[in-house]
C-alpha cells in the first residue's frame, strides 16, 4: 500500500519526531517544516494528502499560511495550536482549515481525525466516480456500467469499460500506458506488453461499429488521449 504523505508545518521538532514515528505505523509519512514560509512553499509546490499546520511559528503564522494558500488550495488542513480559544478556532475554519486540534493532544486523537478526513475524501471520490460522464456524444454510466453512443448501447467487457472510463475522466490529456496498466489491470506495465493496445483496439472497433469516428488518439510510445471533440476557439 502506498504511503500517504502529510506535511507538518510546526516549529516543535520533538513533536515532528513523535508524530513521524507514531504515524509511520499507519502507513503515513510525515514531511516536516519548522517555519511558516518554508511550509507555505512546500504546500504550494508539492502534493500532500493532508497538511498539519501550527498557528504560532517564526515568520508567518499558521493563519497567514492559510490566507496565503487561498481558496484554490484543496489539500485538507488540520490546525494544531496551543491557543484553544473559540475565536482562533473560528478564524482557522473561516480561512479554510478542515479541523482544529488544540495542544497538547493525544496522537491517537490526531490519527482518528486524519482517518476521518481520509474516509470523507474517499466517499466523495467514490460518489464522483459513479456520476455519468458525457463527452463527445458518448455517455458512460459507472453505476450501471453502461456505455451509449447516440442512445445506442456499446457492449464492452469489464476491462474495456474501466479503460474507457479512465480515459474519459481525463479528456484531452495523455493517459500513459503505465497508468492504464496499473489503474485497470492492477499490474505494472511489462516490457513488450501489448495488452493495453489490444484493449484500446477493441474499444475503437466497437465504437466504430456503431458509427462513432475514432475518438481515442495514440501518443506513440507514451499512451492514449480521449478526444472530447471540443476544440478551443
Amino acid at each position: 500500500m502506498q504511503q500517504k504523505p502529510i506535511l507538518l508545518i510546526d516549529d516543535d521538532q520533538s513533536l515532528a519526531e513523535l508524530l513521524s514515528e507514531y504515524l509511520a505505523t499507519e502507513n503515513i509519512k510525515i514531511e516536516a517544516c519548522h517555519d511558516g514560509l518554508s511550509g507555505l512553499q512546500k504546500a504550494r509546490n508539492q502534493d500532500y494528502s493532508l497538511i498539519l499546520l501550527d498557528v504560532m511559528m517564526p515568520g508567518l503564522t499558521g493563519f497567514e499560511v492559510l490566507q496565503a494558500l487561498g481558496g484554490q488550495h484543496h489539500t485538507p488542513i488540520i490546525m494544531l495550536t496551543a491557543k484553544g480559544d473559540e475565536a482562533d478556532r473560528v478564524l482557522g475554519l473561516t480561512l479554510g482549515a478542515d479541523d482544529y486540534l488544540p495542544k497538547p493532544f493525544n496522537p491517537a486523537e490526531l490519527l482518528a481525525r486524519i482517518q476521518a478526513i481520509f474516509r470523507r475524501i474517499e466517499i466523495v471520490a467514490h460518489q464522483k466516480a459513479q456520476q455519468p460522464i458525457s463527452c463527445n456524444q458518448i455517455i458512460l454510466t459507472p453505476a450501471t456500467r453502461q456505455v451509449e453512443y447516440l442512445n445506442q448501447p456499446i457492449e464492452l467487457t469489464g476491462t474495456e469499460f474501466e479503460m474507457l472510463h479512465l480515459l474519459m475522466q481525463q479528456p484531452n490529456q495523455v493517459v500513459s500506458k503505465e497508468a492504464l496498466s496499473e489503474g485497470v489491470l492492477n499490474r505494472p506495465l511489462a516490457k513488450f506488453d501489448r495488452g493495453i493496445d489490444m484493449h484500446i483496439s477493441n474499444i475503437r472497433r466497437k465504437l466504430q461499429q456503431q458509427g462513432k469516428e475514432d475518438c481515442i488518439n495514440t501518443v506513440r510510445g507514451v499512451g492514449y488521449i480521449f478526444n472530447s471533440g471540443v476544440h478551443p476557439s
